[in-house]
């Protein structure tokens, strides 16, 4: 009995020591690491409340305004265009819904009268919306109102898609859609990731050029996501979100592509005016004219085309590789002239 007992021991203490270096070659390993954490997670399904935290009533998705272009989009994208009886005016697409749906105003300058006029059963509204007061005065009125969350990555795409489909009784519509979406993101993500390390190219995002000074995106914004999941690197990388930068800044960062957004309604600078600025003229964007610029929510909606959007900016980053093939993916390209 002893000499079993004995054996026990040292085989427990051999389950340790290899336990012990399987959690060492863990740390030192961060693509196994990845794999193995990502096996190990699951994502729990995301589950849609109002400003209280309260649930939605039965009746919400009955008469629905929708506060945010990538919230409307996915409506539609659902068959659930009907239950919507009002957009905002970063609801370019489809063009449709800001000829078919009365308009409340632009995302970022609400008025609680207007909306609260309507008699919505719900307002649905993207992470965001404001000025601050009136959204005050939105969630403390007796209509339901329900953020959606700001992620810029795949799974807060999927999860603003789930979200939707809670808001308008779509369960299911939004399974079979977020599952489409998941497919051509993970797909995308598989082609870009063998972009060889030396062809990675330097992006600076543009978002508006005033006189002498650029306004541009540094991390943790939309545009910084979306460099990165077109396989590029944002060159400004020493702030959030977006800010005016000087010139030797952008000299200094040098980036090998210059992309901006096209907004419906908005003058764009011209293609001379932004290679010509002083702080762009001399960098290797310039004196190879690259210059990329897509529409607006389609590039940074974060919505349903989302896959398409990257896709396209890997195409212009990256040409020899044919990322944006509309045979890569599960379902038919949507338009994107918005």
């Amino acid at each position: 009995m002893k000499i079993s007992v004995d054996r026990l021991h040292s085989s427990l203490k051999m389950v340790a020591l290899f336990a012990s270096f399987s959690c060492v070659a863990l740390l030192f390993s961060p693509q196994l690491y990845a794999q193995t954490h990502a096996q190990t997670q699951t994502h729990a399904q995301p589950v849609l409340t109002d400003a209280n935290g309260q649930p939605l009533p039965d009746n919400a998705s009955e008469k629905v305004v929708s506060v945010g272009g990538s919230l409307t989009e996915i409506a539609y994208a659902l068959g659930k265009e009907d239950a919507l009886i009002a957009v905002d005016t970063t609801s370019v697409f489809p063009p449709r819904a800001l000829t078919d749906k009365p308009n409340v105003g632009y995302m970022r300058a609400l008025s609680a009268e207007g909306i609260l006029a309507l008699e919505p059963t719900l307002i649905l509204a993207e992470d965001g919306a404001g000025p601050p007061d009136v959204i005050a005065l939105l969630q403390e009125a007796r209509v339901p109102f329900a953020s959606i969350p700001a992620r810029y990555d795949a799974q807060g795409i999927i999860d603003k898609i789930q979200l939707v489909g809670q808001a308008l009784d779509a369960q299911k519509e939004a399974r079979q859609l977020a599952d489409q979406v998941r497919r051509d993101l993970d797909l995308l993500k598989s082609r870009i990731s063998n972009i060889p390390p030396a062809e990675k190219k330097k992006v600076l995002f543009l978002f508006s050029l005033r006189g002498d000074r650029l306004m541009v995106s540094g991390k943790n914004s939309q545009a910084s996501a979306i460099i990165e999941m077109a396989g590029g690197e944002n060159v400004m990388t020493s702030f959030d979100g977006f800010k005016p930068v000087s010139n030797e800044a952008v000299l200094s960062a040098d980036p090998d592509v210059i992309l901006m957004m096209s907004r419906a309604g908005s003058p764009t600078a011209s293609r001379e005016q932004v290679l010509s600025h002083p702080a762009i003229s001399a960098t290797k964007a310039a004196q190879s004219g690259a210059l990329v610029v897509m529409p607006g929510m389609y590039l940074l909606g974060f919505g349903p085309r989302t896959a398409y959007a990257i896709a396209d900016l890997a195409d212009h980053l990256y040409p020899d590789h044919s990322l944006g093939s509309s045979a890569l993916f599960s379902r038919q390209k949507p338009g994107s002239a918005q």
